[in-house]
């Protein structure tokens, strides 16, 4: 009831803020020329410019988008937030322009006076920086006349968000409340009063929502990184107007910038963990660039993640608790999983976030099975909580782990991390310890995951589980979910895994101790696709009887895969997805 009431409120003070910002004065031009700053996509500015939008999950064939209804609240968003617009600019020729110029001249037209769902402070926010960083393709080849309303509808919306960018929820919804009003206030004639009150805003969140290491509470790689973008546009945008940049958002970028460097793979892509994925490709060498940290240092921890190189290879585990809080109705029961990346080429993956798929796929990709990590059957290290609501599925996570230990050691050949968690002492008694060796070469991870029960009230509760099984065991599962490009098959009897990678590299997976090898079935969960990508995972099952289970694995190159690769090719544009490639 609680939520319910709080999102009544929400909407009425967006109503009220729409009714006061009716009458706001159109922006009278611009003071300066905007320069899009956002990357977009030849491929799917296409694909967009023909009718077909992939958003949230899913799609829609129109040439009239605004005509159909939204299958889902992220296609609606992702539609009224005007993202898209980074693709179609990106194609730039006469039938893009021409289509995105009928489309924005249609949703003001609908919606212009505060209809539909794209009146909430983060959408006006992004649709604002979008059609002012896009103006001159906007309003290119129109007359004065024809431009009046896209002026006008500026100027209501930066009213609107001078009047709620505080109802936006802390982190990036907020980042992109407030940079749109930043770029109101720099940009548009007229509009100069919102500027102070815009600065002040971004001075004040960069030190509020970015903690001392540039981390979230979401712990998000992702959401970081489009925060990042953004600080980095505001910046861009201040210098041109030759304002000086507010102290916090300059200390927010170099806090935030070695952040995102730690958390980015050997491919160039993001750790996939608390709802992110990989992130745009070019974004964050872009964001670097512009804030001038290209050739910041990377830390080895990072917004509690942990990081191991080695060579070309680069492993990055989740070595903290769960977000709590407001983050924790995103937050996955990742704690101890990892990815690896050799080179240009994922092997140990996530299944990442399954939001754009509906909500089961949303409640399965954040459970630990979805992870690479030791799960107990039937259980996360972390359990999820009953919705406020029976329409409501994002609930939070709760009862995760409390306790998560990280001890770091380099010897001479390789890097180790010693971890362990105790989210599974409250209901089994036991405690998740793992050890993770990535020699220096990067040719071999050796890893021992063990459930011990470490201290007298810990094996009380262990044998009452033990009990209550008639003795058989607590069974769990040891998985190692592989990227959809690797192709995997058992070998040596069942008792070792080959993975081979597109680029010519063989891994080989052993392991020692308790348990039975398998290959199953997995997903990999990625927004811009219409379904998820079938792939596989190594499996590893056991059962504990004990009061101590210990597993020892290997993956490591086969002998005869060479130390350097050239892995140049690509079967296809990485922005569009492969169900497309056959659409005109």
């Amino acid at each position: 009831m609680k939520q319910g009431w709080s999102a009544w409120r929400q909407r009425l003070g967006n109503r009220l803020a729409i009714r006061l910002s009716a009458r706001a004065r159109p922006a009278g031009g611009f003071k300066l020329e905007p320069e899009p700053r956002s990357i977009g996509y030849f491929a799917r500015g296409k694909q967009l410019a023909a009718g077909n939008f992939l958003l949230g999950g899913h799609m829609v064939e129109s040439r009239t988008p605004f005509d159909v209804e939204p299958p889902s609240p992220g296609f609606a968003a992702e539609l009224h937030g005007f993202g898209w617009l980074d693709h179609m600019a990106a194609v730039g020729d006469r039938d893009a322009r021409m289509a995105a110029q009928g489309w924005v001249g249609e949703w003001i037209a609908r919606f212009g006076q505060g209809a539909g769902p794209g009146w909430q402070p983060e959408l006006a926010g992004r649709r604002l920086t979008r059609w002012i960083g896009h103006a001159l393709f906007l309003t290119a080849g129109r007359g004065a006349e024809e431009n009046a309303p896209f002026f006008a509808a500026l100027g209501r919306q930066a009213a609107y968000l001078a009047r709620r960018w505080q109802a936006a929820p802390p982190g990036l919804p907020r980042f992109e409340a407030i940079t749109g009003l930043l770029y109101a206030g720099v940009s548009l004639m007229g509009q100069e009063h919102h500027l102070p009150p815009a600065m002040r805003a971004l001075a004040s969140a960069c030190a509020r929502d970015l903690d001392a290491e540039g981390g979230l509470p979401s712990r998000n790689p992702e959401e970081l990184l489009e925060i990042f973008t953004l600080l980095t546009w505001a910046a861009e945008a201040l210098q041109a107007a030759e304002q000086p940049l507010p102290e916090p958002l300059s200390a927010a970028l170099a806090r935030v910038a070695p952040a995102l460097r730690s958390l980015r793979h050997a491919d160039g892509g993001l750790a996939r963990f608390h709802g992110g994925g990989r992130g745009m490709e070019g974004q964050l060498d872009h964001a670097l660039a512009a804030c001038g940290q290209l050739a910041v240092a990377r830390r080895v921890q990072a917004m509690g993640y942990a990081r191991l190189d080695g060579g070309r290879s680069t492993l990055i585990v989740d070595a903290a608790p769960p977000p709590s809080g407001r983050a924790a109705h995103q937050a996955h029961a990742s704690t101890l999983a990892f990815e690896l990346v050799s080179n240009r080429r994922a092997v140990i993956v996530s299944c990442g976030s399954g939001r754009p798929f509906g909500p089961e796929w949303e409640k399965a990709g954040r459970a630990t099975l979805s992870h690479s990590t030791l799960s107990i059957d039937g259980f996360s290290s972390a359990r999820f909580g009953k919705p406020s609501r029976p329409d409501d599925v994002a609930v939070p996570l709760l009862d995760g782990p409390r306790s998560v230990t990280l001890h770091r050691s380099q010897e001479r050949h390789a890097s180790v991390l010693l971890l362990s968690h105790d989210g599974y002492v409250a209901t089994h008694g036991l405690t998740h310890i793992r050890n993770l060796d990535l020699s220096a070469d990067g040719r071999a991870l050796l890893g021992e995951d063990t459930l011990a029960a470490l201290d007298p009230g810990h094996r009380k509760r262990f044998m009452q589980v033990i009990e209550a099984t008639r003795l058989r065991g607590i069974p769990y599962a040891l998985r190692f979910h592989l990227h959809p490009e690797a192709d995997a098959s058992l070998d040596m009897n069942g008792a070792a895994v080959s993975v081979a990678l597109p680029s010519g590299e063989i891994w080989v997976f052993r392991f020692e101790g308790p348990g039975k090898l398998s290959l199953e079935p997995s997903v990999y969960l990625e927004k811009g696709r219409l379904a998820p990508r079938s792939c596989q995972q190594i499996v590893i099952r056991a059962a504990i009887l004990d009061y101590a289970s210990q597993i020892n694995w290997t993956l490591a190159k086969a002998q005869d895969t060479p130390l350097a690769i050239r892995d140049l090719g690509r079967e296809d544009d990485p922005a569009l997805p492969r169900e497309l490639l056959s659409r005109d």
